[in-house]
């Protein structure tokens, strides 16, 4: 029952923390979009807590992501798309990194966060482009052709993800060095409170 406490109020931590870094970050942008600098706390919950865990915190995110107005020009187009298209995504991301995480953990705990690192904005940035796709391209090839780009999948990777992947690609792989550093003192930690 204490260790089951003590789960969720870490959960419940990291929660608040990826919904005050993605409200913060709303702000960054590179491009049409923010910046998403909320992956690391996300891999770190995932890597202590596990699976579930990294799901939920990716939809945290997800529902951080509709409540600071990032996914607004969607809203206007299809806000059931929008929804499904952020809050899958955002699961997803979470999700993924824990199981990378935990498959690779025994190896190195550094591959681990690395591994983890890579494939957190890679599913992130996989769901939002197969959304677009699936609910948006009507209006995806419009923005292209108003833009003087010959195909929607060149507007989306330039105009969409571009810049701003490779800026949280980078955040990831710099972060993972001290993410590793985190995640080995708060499993102290969880370990030394579970022996009580």
């Amino acid at each position: 029952m204490k260790q089951n406490t003590r789960k969720i109020a870490g959960i419940g931590l990291f929660i608040a923390i990826v919904v005050v870094l993605q409200l913060t970050s709303a702000a960054i942008k590179f491009g049409v979009f923010s910046i998403t600098l909320t992956l690391a706390p996300i891999i770190i919950g995932a890597a202590l807590y596990g699976l579930g865990a990294g799901a939920v915190l990716g939809l945290a995110f997800g529902i951080a992501v509709l409540i600071s107005g990032d996914a607004t020009p969607f809203l206007a187009i299809s806000p059931a798309g929008t929804v499904i298209t952020v809050l899958l995504k955002g699961a997803l991301a979470g999700l993924a990194a824990a199981a990378v995480f935990k498959a690779v953990e025994k190896k190195s705990k550094l591959a681990a966060v690395i591994t983890a690192g890579v494939t957190a904005p890679v599913v992130n940035t996989g769901i939002f482009l197969l959304g677009c796709v699936v609910f948006f391209l009507p209006t995806i090839n419009e923005w292209a052709a108003a833009a003087g780009v010959e195909s929607a999948g060149k507007f989306m990777l330039t105009s969409f993800v571009g810049l701003n992947f490779l800026v949280e690609l980078a955040v990831n792989l710099v972060l993972s060095t001290v993410i590793v550093r985190i995640i080995n003192v708060l499993q102290k930690q969880l370990k030394k409170s579970e022996a009580e």
